[in-house]
């Protein structure tokens, strides 16, 4: 049994949470927050831009904590999975390795590469393992094409484009989705997803291209064209806190096989599909497949018992991510190609 204990209980941490719940050899043993009504189980004010409110939950055999430290210096915690604000990642995630445990933070892994490679240092002289929590690697949708892309099954990739618009929140308070030094912006709090697929899937790209709507240094849309160096192979994708508030989530795919084209977007209502070249087509089969969210952290569980032999959320390969994000900022930024 992994014991995990979660710090922050937001809207990620109530998600974390309830997958917890669906994972047999893991239990959530402590939590912690700053604010007295989350320690109560009250999460009903707790809400995202998908999903569910936080609602009520039991916690009876939880404990509770409002300082970081003193969850930390629980013993009976031997994961903890970091669901705060990501400017304080770094601080919380070296606290977690000091103290011994095993650490699962919330992406992105931080706001530079200066923050992320502390962290890789951290874990590596604490002999801990650090997981990133890029969760889409783990959506049924975008594991098929993974999955596709490694094997050939519709024979070589030629192209693709990914999609990932939402609406700018307003139950985030003091605008700080719009802060580049406490969150990163919609670049690192909501593209990261799709320049870490990316990079997870089809290794680092040579360079961006990147045209954004830029406000100061924070760039609330980009749409980036990734140059791997490779003739046929077209790679684009757009993302941002740009559309109407009709519009609060949408994301999605069109990925382009020499024998078939896969397509999905949330917000259409299309599920995963394939479109063949005799001009037929065939919805994919999911069902059976845990949803992202439980899949990512049953994996963290596994590694941790040790019945994964691969960690597939190293901190390694979410540097890589971060890394051509901010690339992807910084070209948007000048209005260049920036190498990566």
């Amino acid at each position: 049994m992994v014991k995990v204990g979660i710090i922050g209980i937001g809207f990620m941490g109530v998600t974390h949470f309830k997958s917890y719940k669906n994972i047999p050899d893991a239990k959530v043993v402590a939590i912690c927050d700053s604010i007295e009504k989350r320690l109560t189980g009250d999460w009903r004010d707790i809400k995202g831009n998908i999903g569910d409110s936080g609602g009520v939950q039991d916690l009876t055999g939880v404990a509770t904590y409002k300082e970081v430290d003193k969850m930390l210096a629980d013993p009976n915690v031997d994961l903890v999975d970091v669901c705060m604000p990501t400017i304080a990642h770094r601080d919380v995630t070296l606290r977690a390795l000091a103290a011994g445990k095993h650490v699962v933070c919330e992406k992105p892994m931080a706001v530079s590469l200066k923050d992320a490679d502390a962290m890789l240092a951290a874990a590596k002289k604490a002999k801990r393992l650090l997981f990133i929590a890029q969760v889409l690697r783990f959506f049924p949708e975008f594991a098929y094409v993974n999955e596709c892309i490694a094997d050939g099954r519709y024979g070589k990739l030629v192209g693709a484009h990914f999609k990932r618009v939402i609406s700018m929140p307003d139950w985030l308070t003091g605008n700080w989705l719009k802060q580049a030094k406490t969150s990163g912006g919609p670049m690192l709090d909501l593209h990261v997803h799709d320049s870490d697929f990316i990079a997870h899937t089809l290794g680092m790209p040579k360079r961006v291209t990147s045209q954004g709507i830029v406000s100061g240094v924070v760039v609330t849309y980009v749409v980036t064209q990734y140059d791997f160096g490779k003739k046929n192979l077209v790679i684009t994708a757009q993302s941002g806190a740009v559309a109407a508030k009709g519009l609060c989530f949408e994301h999605g795919f069109d990925v382009y096989f020499e024998h078939g084209t896969l397509q999905h977007n949330s917000k259409a209502g299309l599920p995963l599909t394939l479109w063949k070249e005799d001009g037929g087509s065939e919805k994919i089969d999911l069902t059976g497949r845990e949803d992202g969210y439980t899949a990512e952290l049953h994996h963290v569980v596994d590694v941790v018992a040790g019945r994964a032999p691969k960690n597939r959320l190293s901190a390694v390969s979410a540097r890589n991510g971060l890394k051509v994000c901010l690339a992807e900022a910084q070209s948007a930024r000048a209005g260049k190609a920036v190498n990566v």
